[in-house]
């Protein structure tokens, strides 16, 4: 731990007094960002999740935002999946 000199001395020689250290990293604390909800459950659901990265140390954000990331990308690949609209059918030939 450095040193520093205080006013005092012994025989004449400056007596070190320790330097206090300096604060560690401060506590998770939730970031309170407001979300209004989609109306898609599923996609509801993996915002929700995001709020799980408010309690983990910055090291665990990754994994909370990797797996809501996913969860997105497969709700959004199911989305092409659901049948749409029936193709339009054969177009009647052009009157000459």
């Amino acid at each position: 731990m450095p040193e520093a000199v205080s006013g005092a001395t012994v025989e004449g020689v400056p007596v070190p007094e320790p330097v206090p250290e300096p604060p560690g990293p401060a506590e998770p604390a939730p970031l309170g960002v407001d979300r209004t909800p989609t109306g898609v459950p599923e996609v509801d659901a993996r915002l929700d999740r995001l709020a799980d990265a408010d309690h983990l140390e910055t090291s665990g954000h990754l994994e909370v935002y990797e797996d809501v990331h996913g969860g997105l990308r497969d709700t959004l690949t199911a989305l092409d999946r659901r049948p749409g609209p029936p193709a339009p059918g054969p177009r009647p030939p052009a009157a000459a």
